[in-house]
């Protein structure tokens, strides 16, 4: 199957995306039946959540279990082809989410993890997962730490929870979902028991058969053999022994019986706790060791995804393991189903440079091209973050990130930086402290290193220990002076990660990182022995001691790139799932890779971030929606509105505290909700009001959805309670108040007032969100469409914002749009969404009517003059002989509502050169308009232009 690409050219760059997920819910079925109606929107590209086999229940893709599979929930290979054959009749692509970090490990669907727990070190996929098999407690030599189970392992056990099985041959252990195999030499333990009770009624055939099968378990190669040639008898060997004895009970009903009736006594008898005695000596001698789900935090020794115990890491960085989880992929993507990658996690791999560079070289092999390092035959993606002036690494062979530092930059422009300290001082005085995100986040990174990355930080702080050691002049660095350091630096680590390779020079960006957060932890912890901070400054910026054996050398180097692994993974977890639902002042910066610290930035900071991103990455994403922000576009936008409203929003916030105090509750010595959940509770109530008044049933479910989000949201803050160590007084206490304060029926006097200022916002919210979704379809870049984002979407994090999507309503929106185009009613009736579908539809098909201008065309900030000339943003575009200006209003809160014509007095456009111009969205033409255009001579129908010299 070809590739949508005109001529066949690579790489195939999209023109824009349309995020859709895929679930049981949404299958390939459903989603070939959107592709017109995406094709009509104006997308070149379907970009999917991963669709490889999970678990049957996923609702989001990323627990694959098998990467060579499709996910049975979601369709077959016939429908996921005519979903492909559907977007190729109408030239679109498909860029796919790839998860190459990790895979889902709950299901015994993933055949190598269950291979690993049957066989240890032994098993042929051992090397895939990244596992210590010789961790800090010796109890788990050679063993995997299974923390699932949901209370401690004895009074699970003798409450018989955990129960033996058996089914074709092998014996499995089943608690609750989970299923978990028995290691083959250790069959012994029920096989003898069997065979006793087999005894009275003796069949020398069936005793031999059975004696033989027992033999052969005790020649298997032991669970701790690492050689090839001994892994592969033992993985052959093992799986005839399940065979033979299989058939024999398929021959011999009566060892069938014996069996079952053995492990029967081997499950035990609740109230008998000796009768468990047998089953917990089978336990001890398997592969894994089952605990407490809240023990992983400490002891857990494999690499997870963040703190997800189901979610297991996988070494890509190994050949072996890298042709094994890309096989599909690569399939997909030589015969053009799959014509761009969005790779998940990055910060995850072993070496994201190398991986990168890996993926590009196969494709490049796949179509028979020549890989020269610096060529990019594949559209790809990565997932990566960035903090401040971060930047990506410009070595890294992908085409940019999946936007969420434009998510950023885009929301700061629509922020009155004039509001900083009027808005500041309300939340400060509201929740009575006052608190720096800096010291925030440093605290909560060290809460989530002692709560949920326990483990993680110890054996970094024992691999540090075990070359300190090695070495005289660091031999008296204690194991805890170790691990205070380890901790803290990451604790005050800037970035997500660093980037260092033992083959790679050492870059200066990593170079600071590393220095400032060694600087930092100095500064934090004065009563640290500085050398230790030194010891482990050192090892991180590849200095290592001088005259160490090439073992050693090897070792440090190890250690270098295991912390890499560490810190991103820390920095997302104290950041954006707790600091970002502590520090309340102004939630619409608090997203994915944002700085809330920043409050908001100016029109020249967002044309520099334009300039660069088209000089160094002209075809990275651009995102305002996706499955992992905090917050949809539409409700970031809205919650931007009251940087314009400041005195409004004080006096509001002190009505509704005397109006909704009698529904607190009190809790010992505290009120729930606190004031800091308090004051994120009416942010999110602006950013997510309905725009018409709802029915009894959709109010409920408003109120429903408003509270599932607080109930995350103070969870995620782990202040008052949290996911592993709840408070549910507190928890239900907020629900309750949640539900009180907005009962229609009883709660007027909160209601009312609100409703105005919701009003308010509702309407400022409406110019930023189209004014952002112009400026994202122009600047350079690609944009991306979170599914159903074309129209009004005010959606919280998820599973908020994985809700299904009405197309048929959207459907129906496109057809009024095409029957009447008429681009003032729409504005005049902006509740109903059509104005930000018309938008978008209209910039879409022009950006793919001329994908040049896009992709080749220059970007030049244009000048505002006048009363208003802080109040747009505006710039120019060309291709050759192809002219486009854009101007997009920003704090419209100071011009009116909607704001167009007169209302924009001597506000001008200072034009870079005078052409015959034509509104894209309106149809107006203007003659070669003067070098200064009044603002009211050209918002007369939208209050935002985009302005062509070619239709």
């Amino acid at each position: 199957m070809n590739t949508p690409s005109k001529g066949n050219t690579l790489p195939r760059i999209p023109s824009a995306t349309y995020r859709l997920q895929f679930n049981r819910h949404f299958t390939f079925s459903q989603a070939r039946d959107v592709v017109d109606y995406l094709h009509d929107l104006g997308i070149s590209d379907c970009y999917s959540s991963p669709y490889f086999e999970a678990a049957p229940d996923s609702t989001h893709g990323y627990d694959i279990s098998n990467h060579n599979n499709f996910n049975p929930s979601i369709g077959t290979r016939d429908d996921y082809q005519a979903l492909v054959a559907e977007l190729h009749r109408h030239e679109m692509g498909q860029v796919a989410d790839f998860v190459p970090n990790h895979m889902g490990i709950a299901s015994r669907n993933n055949k190598w993890w269950m291979d690993v727990l049957e066989n240890g070190p032994a098993s042929q996929f051992a090397n895939y997962f990244d596992i210590d098999w010789d961790p800090i407690k010796e109890e788990l030599e050679n063993k995997v730490l299974l923390a699932v189970l949901g209370d401690q392992y004895g009074r699970v056990l003798e409450r018989g929870e955990l129960r033996l099985g058996y089914e074709g041959g092998a014996f499995f252990l089943h608690y609750y979902d989970f299923t978990l195999p028995v290691a083959p030499c250790t069959y012994g333990h029920i096989l003898h028991p069997a065979l006793e009770i087999l005894k009275p009624f003796y069949n020398p055939e069936l005793f031999d058969e059975l004696q033989s099968i027992l033999n052969s378990i005790d020649h298997l190669p032991r669970p701790t053999e690492k050689d090839p040639e001994k892994v592969q008898e033992r993985s052959l060997e093992k799986e005839v022994i399940k065979r033979r004895l299989d058939r024999l009970c398929r021959e011999c009903p009566q060892l069938l019986e014996g069996i079952e009736q053995a492990i029967h006594e081997i499950n035990g008898q609740p109230g008998d706790p000796l009768s468990f005695d047998q089953l917990h000596h089978l336990l001890n001698a398997q592969m894994y060791r089952l605990s407490y789900w809240r023990v992983a935090a400490e002891e857990i020794n494999f690499r997870r995804f963040f703190d997800i115990n189901e979610l297991a890491a996988i070494r890509v960085e190994v050949p072996e393991v890298f042709e094994a989880v890309h096989q599909l992929i690569f399939e997909l993507l030589a015969e053009g189903s799959v014509t761009g990658l969005r790779i998940d996690h990055p910060d995850g791999l072993w070496n994201p440079r190398e991986y990168f560079e890996t993926v590009q070289r196969r494709f490049a092999e796949i179509k028979g091209l020549e890989f020269t390092g610096d060529n990019l035959a594949l559209y790809l993606v990565g997932e990566k973050i960035l903090t401040g002036n971060e930047r990506i690494p410009e070595e890294w062979l992908i085409h940019g990130t999946t936007g969420y530092d434009f998510t950023n930059q885009l929301i700061g422009v629509l922020i009155d930086p004039a509001a900083e300290k009027p808005i500041t001082d309300t939340y400060f005085e509201y929740i009575d402290a006052r608190m720096r995100l800096e010291d925030v986040v440093y605290h909560q990174k060290r809460l989530v290193m002692h709560l949920a990355l326990a483990s993680d930080t110890k054996a970094l702080a024992s691999m540090l220990n075990r070359l300190s050691e090695r070495n005289r002049w660091y031999r008296d660095f204690t194991l805890s002076a170790l691990t205070t350091a380890v901790r803290e630096v990451i604790a005050c680590f800037p970035v997500y990660r660093t980037y260092l390779a033992p083959d790679q020079p050492l870059s200066i960006e990593d170079q600071q990182a590393i220095v400032r957060a060694v600087a930092r932890a100095k500064r934090r912890n004065p009563a640290v022995e500085s050398s230790v901070f030194n010891f482990l400054r050192d090892n991180l910026l590849f200095q290592f001691p001088e005259n160490i054996d090439d073992a050693t050398t090897e070792e440090h180097y190890r250690f270098v790139m295991k912390f890499q692994q560490c810190t991103g993974p820390v920095m997302a977890k104290g950041l954006e799932d707790t600091a970002f639902y502590v520090y309340n002042r102004m939630v619409a910066l608090n997203e994915v890779g944002g700085e809330p610290q920043r409050f908001g930035i100016s029109p020249g900071e967002f044309h520099e971030h334009n300039l660069w991103r088209q000089q160094k990455w002209p075809q990275t994403m651009l995102c305002t929606s996706s499955h992992d922000t905090k917050r949809s576009e539409d409700t970031r936008a809205r919650i931007a509105a009251i940087s314009e409203l400041p005195e409004m929003w004080k006096a509001a916030l002190a009505d509704w505290r005397v109006a909704n105090a009698s529904h607190k509750t009190q809790l010992d010595t505290e009120r729930a909700p606190d004031e800091n959940e308090e004051y994120l509770l009416y942010q999110t109530l602006i950013g997510t009001w309905p725009l018409h008044r709802p029915s009894e049933e959709e109010y409920r479910a408003y109120v429903a959805r408003i509270q599932d989000y607080m109930t995350k949201a103070i969870k995620e803050a782990k202040v008052n309670t949290s996911w592993i160590q709840p408070f549910e007084e507190w928890d239900n206490a907020v629900r309750d108040f949640t539900g009180k304060i907005l009962d229609r029926g009883s709660n007027r006097p909160f209601l009312d007032t609100f409703e105005i200022l919701a009003e308010k916002t509702a309407q400022i919210g409406a110019m930023n969100s189209l004014s952002q979704t112009l400026l994202k379809l122009t600047v350079p870049g690609v944009p991306d469409i979170y599914q159903g984002n074309e129209i009004w979407d005010f959606s919280l994090v998820d599973p908020d914002n994985r809700r299904p999507v009405d197309y048929e309503h959207r459907r129906h929106l496109i057809s009024q749009i095409k029957d009447h185009p008429n681009p003032s009613e729409f504005l005049e009736n902006w509740r109903d969404g059509r104005i930000k579908l018309y938008l978008t539809r209209a910039v879409l098909q022009f950006r793919r009517k001329f994908p040049e201008l896009f992709r080749e065309g220059n970007y030049l900030p244009l000048e505002l003059t006048g009363t208003f000339k802080d109040c747009g943003v505006a710039f120019q575009r060309r291709h050759r002989d192809h002219v486009m200006v854009v101007f997009a209003p920003r704090l419209t809160g100071r011009v009116g509502f909607p704001p167009l014509g007169p209302d924009w007095g001597d506000t001008r456009l200072v034009l870079d050169e005078s052409l015959p111009f034509q509104d894209i969205l309106t149809g107006a033409k203007i003659d070669k308009p003067p070098e200064k255009i009044e603002l009211s001579s050209i918002l007369t129908q939208l209050p935002f232009v985009l302005l062509s010299n070619k239709t």
